[in-house]
């Protein structure tokens, strides 16, 4: 039933002089003599005086230089060296180094976990029958959009040609004629391996990849064109920034750290993360790799949002207390074998969800409580919106008929998915919304707006989704603010005309 957040590499022999800015060579996948190697992220201070110093090293420590964001001081390299994290940490000017995954770059096998149901011929023509005047024909089957009042406040307003929205994800199709309207080139690239490439519609994904961005992407902006489905803002532009890798569906910290810096220098708005950066569920500061991660991928966000971007992530599908003070991590890492540890959430992140000035979104179903698997926590949940639910827990109401959310797919066609993957993506259109009733709104005016505007929702209590008798969570916090809903139920008529 769930679409789990992260449900679950190219080499360049030289550093392109002026990435992101230029355009970069395409990455080619990893050969033969790539098979030892491991991908790395050091960090150091931003600039490229710096930069440079420690690019020696790394060559000296036996590493090649796939590129380096001097802007945020995040370099990416390749070393088949075992030693090589070790060895650079040590070096005068690095403040964190560690390797992105526990695979060599060549291997791995696709383990992704992936729920949908396709949307029926006989389903698509009772919703069209059904279709009031100014609705495309599928929205009576969107029992999202008035769970957050959208489809009152596209009455109101659609969005801005002059917002965009970046989807970092497993790509996006903009042939698909709900995507085509909408769809902004110039700020889409391919960010496999780390390395920007936008050559050969890079961005689209490929036969047999994940469905996952593009179902996203529909959620934010499909086009309100009277055919298909409707996004939250569906006047806004959408860009697709692949972040996830074709054959094993893997978002690693060094295609995520591309992304983010990516958008922030080609004038994305509102970026939306519904995954998690694999290797690790939980990447712990303690852990001289991890910590690295951490470091990176915090860097790349914190720019993204300097050049005024709001980031918006999905809170995750374990049905987990995120506020615990400990927590058992037994699927990490997912690229190898997992080893069961309990990480100190004091310590240990979900990223980039858990990074600050991310906006955490959990996720609802139908009947406007908690969703099943939404992962929750006092203070770590901002916002909630819509994600969907199994119909046997949160039915909605008639004409709509399945619990889940309903959007697009690859080759023209829609389906449903849930997941808090699908919820991140409605405050994404949230703060589209919100962008362009405050056009000059800095990254940090937009979340307070969006807060602020929020429908307050009180403690679910008990809260039992099966209706067992046994109570499956527990909230904690006040009406104002919550672990189960943070600020409350996004909302999107309040976006456009305040």
């Amino acid at each position: 039933m769930v679409c789990a957040v992260a449900f679950l590499p190219g080499t360049a022999s030289a550093r392109p002089a002026a990435l992101p800015d230029a355009p970069a060579a395409a990455s080619a996948p990893a050969s033969a003599s790539d098979a030892a190697s491991m991908s790395y992220v050091v960090n150091v201070r931003p600039g490229k005086g710096t930069s440079a110093r420690v690019e020696k090293a790394i060559a000296r420590a036996g590493g090649s230089v796939v590129i380096a964001y001097d802007r945020i001081g995040v370099i990416v390299v390749h070393s088949a060296n075992p030693d090589f994290a070790k060895t650079i940490r040590e070096v005068k000017g690095v403040d964190s180094a560690g390797a992105t995954r526990t695979a060599p770059l060549s291997a791995q096998a696709d383990d992704a976990l992936e729920s949908e149901r396709p949307l029926t011929a006989a389903e698509a023509k009772t919703a069209a029958g059904k279709a009031a005047a100014g609705q495309d024909e599928l929205e009576p089957l969107q029992w999202d959009l008035p769970a957050m009042k959208a489809d009152k406040a596209h009455e109101v307003s659609l969005g801005s040609r002059k917002v965009t929205v970046g989807v970092l994800d497993s790509g996006v199709d903009d042939t698909h004629p709900d995507i085509a309207p909408n769809f902004d080139r110039e700020a889409s690239a391919s960010c496999l391996g780390g390395i920007p490439v936008q050559k050969g519609d890079a961005w689209r994904p490929v036969t047999g990849e994940s469905d996952h961005g593009m179902h996203v992407a529909g959620t934010i902006a499909a086009a309100k064109n009277g055919t298909g489905v409707t996004g939250i803002a569906p006047g806004v532009k959408v860009a697709s920034l692949k972040v996830a890798e074709p054959a094993t569906g893997m978002y690693y910290t060094e295609a995520v750290v591309c992304g983010f810096v990516w958008a922030a220098d080609h004038g994305v708005d509102v970026t939306n993360s519904s995954y998690y950066t694999d290797p690790w569920l939980f990447n712990c500061t303690t852990d001289d790799d991890q910590k690295a991660l951490v470091d990176a991928v915090g860097r790349a966000s914190r720019y993204a949002e300097r050049k005024g971007a709001v980031n918006v992530a999905a809170a995750g599908n374990a049905s987990t207390d995120l506020a615990q003070d400990e927590i058992l991590d037994d699927s990490s890492p997912d690229d190898t074998t997992p080893v069961p540890r309990t990480v100190k959430t004091k310590d240990c992140f979900d990223i980039p969800s858990q990074l600050p000035g991310v906006v955490t979104v959990s996720a609802t179903g139908a009947k406007g409580i908690k969703s099943s698997y939404s992962n929750y926590g006092k203070g770590v949940v901002d916002i909630a919106a819509p994600g969907g639910d199994s119909t046997k827990y949160q039915a909605p109401q008639a004409p709509a008929v399945d619990g889940r959310i309903l959007s697009t797919l690859p080759g023209g066609k829609f389906g449903y998915k849930a997941g808090t993957s699908m919820a991140a993506p409605h405050v994404a259109g949230l703060a589209a919304l919100v962008k362009s009733t405050h056009p000059h709104a800095s990254a940090a005016r937009v979340k307070q707006l969006m807060y602020r505007q929020a429908d307050r929702m009180a403690c679910t209590d008990p809260y039992d989704f099966d209706g067992d008798g046994k109570v499956d969570a527990v909230c904690e916090g006040s009406r104002n603010k919550n672990g189960f809903y943070g600020v409350g139920m996004a909302d999107a008529l309040d976006a456009v005309r305040k």
